[in-house]
């Protein structure tokens, strides 16, 4: 019966008015009315969905998605990817991507809590005090404690490794108040410690029995487990066993989140010829550490650039070098060069001239630029500077000087010897320099040496008349190691042996103070005795060249002080998209 009544209620007309009343004024229409209702009727609704789809696009936002994976080669293979033993770029790279600190260092120069929660440090400047998050883990799912970072402190400052790192880390106290909490204690107030807390933590549960004479030989230098936004998928190795690439992916559990790339391939070269063949057959996406000269040979890249957290400059010896003791000599070799062209020449562009021993961006450097000239005005003025300090042309055209008479007369010859690295831009840079200054009237003899010859049998016995070299600013701006008269003698990294007692004292202060408006008083001051004294000549500051796919988003190399900063960002990396409305962002 129901049944029945359903399916009468069913044939049963449904009454709509309005309907119907179109239904009949439509068929009152003319035929061409019908055709005009139609086609109006048509255009208003392709219009609404124009105006519709219009007001979509203008207001949809693009984020970032998860996906896709960036190829990148390194000259170089890895050897120790752990934060205590890296000393390699290669060793470096994997390091920041597989492991995390405490802090975590920004592009933009800052630091944000990674591993920690949070974090205090004392009034007087001496105790650091972190808590870390609850829900921190290592990439095998272990919680990351409070033992673990006095674990990894602990090899750090073990003599026995022989930690890179492990000067930055003299003299500090570490104690785990509990399972989440961890407090450094300093012996003085030291602004530039909070660099430090960037290093990788090792996982303590896997490296306890590993005892300091096993732990360069470990497994795990080469299958790394830590706690960083990317995690080891697989390695392949040539036949001899060396690693030829590393396959990472993404780590979920992040404290910083997960990253938007799925992974990250590195593949390992020999040579930077391979590395460009590489590129240029599609086998890798992105490259860093290219000579400028080869980036013309290379399209369909983008390529970014940062200024590199170093400075190159001549650093003299004035203790082997007769001729460099004096005064008007070193100015005048400082007047001499135009910075700008070297950049140009040499770097084709890709770097900064800079007449201090700080890179751009640090402070808002006090140091007085030099005034634009030609190459030719700066020859003659430095020229004549010598020429009326008593020095005159020799038969060759080099400038000597003639001190004492009769028996004791002696003829000192302009010339001296300019050591360097066997690398493409240094040696560019040492000839630039001995064909500038012979135009000034001083004969310079370079000298390159292979990197490990340069640093064992010159560096460190400090035997040079001049040395052409980098030095490496930290974030923090710590000139000490690199000018303090205390640090003249190996492994000191004073190597323009520079000892000025009110320097030093300058030096001490810059070091205890956290205020940038201190600091840039400061380091005016320190500049000025510099400028004095000219132990050294500051040439420049290298831009950081990456090479990257067109289509990679997120990337901010910003603040790089080593190559491996390239990846301080890379949790932001993305190759998708999704377009959503505003109010999905939040």
């Amino acid at each position: 019966m129901k049944i029945r009544t359903l399916w009468h209620n069913a044939q049963k007309r449904v009454e709509m008015p309005f309907i119907e009343k179109a239904e009949h004024t439509f068929r009152s229409f003319s035929e061409s009315g019908r055709a005009l209702f139609i086609f109006f009727a048509g255009l208003c609704v392709v219009s609404t969905l124009a105006l519709v789809y219009m007001l979509n696009a203008q207001l949809l936002v693009a984020v970032p998605a998860q996906g896709g994976e960036v190829s990148e080669g390194i000259v170089g293979a890895p050897r120790f990817i752990n934060p205590v033993l890296a000393i390699s770029d290669a060793d470096r790279d994997l390091t920041t991507l597989v492991y995390s600190g405490l802090l975590h260092a920004t592009a933009q120069g800052d630091y944000v809590p990674d591993l920690a929660q949070s974090y205090t440090i004392s009034s007087d400047g001496k105790t650091y005090t972190f808590i870390l998050r609850p829900d921190a883990t290592f990439h095998d799912g272990t919680p990351v404690g409070a033992d673990d970072v006095v674990f990894t402190i602990a090899k750090t400052q073990d003599a026995a490794l022989k930690s890179p790192a492990r000067a930055n880390w003299s003299g500090v106290a570490v104690q785990a108040l509990d399972a989440h909490t961890v407090r450094f204690t300093l012996t003085q107030a030291y602004a530039p410690f909070i660099e430090n807390l960037t290093i990788g933590i090792l996982p303590k549960h896997l490296w306890k029995e590993v005892s300091d004479d096993e732990m360069p030989f470990s497994d795990l230098n080469q299958s790394p487990v830590g706690s960083g936004p990317f995690t080891v998928s697989s390695i392949s190795r040539t036949s001899s066993g060396i690693p030829s690439s590393y396959t990472l992916k993404a780590f979920g559990r992040y404290a910083l989140g997960s990253p938007y790339l799925s992974g990250i391939t590195l593949h390992f070269y020999q040579n930077e010829n391979a590395l460009i063949e590489a590129l240029k057959s599609d086998e890798i996406s992105a490259a860093s550490g290219i000579s400028p000269a080869t980036l013309a040979s290379l399209h369909g890249f983008t390529i970014d650039s940062a200024s590199l957290n170093r400075v190159f400059g001549v650093f003299f010896n004035q203790n082997q070098s007769e001729v460099l003791r004096n005064s008007d000599v070193r100015q005048a070799l400082n007047n001499s060069v135009n910075r700008e062209a070297l950049v140009q020449q040499v770097l084709g562009g890709y770097g900064t001239a800079v007449e201090g021993p700080v890179p751009p961006g640090i402070l808002q450097n006090s140091s007085s630029k030099q005034a634009p000239a030609e190459s030719d005005d700066l020859t003659a003025a430095a020229r004549n500077l010598l020429l009326k300090a008593g020095w005159t042309p020799g038969p060759d055209g080099i400038l000597q000087k003639t001190t004492g008479k009769g028996k004791s007369a002696k003829t000192v010859t302009l010339q001296f010897s300019l050591a360097t690295g066997n690398v493409p831009e240094l040696r560019a840079a040492a000839h630039y320099l001995q064909t500038t200054w012979k135009k000034v009237g001083v004969q310079v003899d370079v000298r390159v040496y292979d990197q490990g010859d340069l640093s064992q049998n010159v560096i460190r016995p400090r035997k040079y008349d001049a040395l052409l070299f980098g030095e490496v600013i930290g974030r923090e701006l710590d000139l000490f190691a690199f000018w303090d008269s205390s640090q003249r003698i190996d492994p000191g990294l004073n190597i323009a042996l520079y000892a000025n007692a009110v320097a030093d004292k300058i030096l001490e202060r810059l070091r205890q103070t956290s205020s940038d408006g201190v600091r840039q008083q400061l380091y005016t001051q320190f500049e000025a005795q510099l400028q004095r004294d000219v132990p050294a000549i500051f040439l420049y500051a290298p831009d950081f060249v990456y090479i990257v796919q067109n289509d990679l988003r997120g990337l901010d190399l910003g603040f790089i002080e080593t190559p491996s900063d390239r990846f301080l960002s890379v949790a932001q990396w993305h190759l998708e998209t999704d377009y959503v409305w505003p109010f999905f962002t939040k």
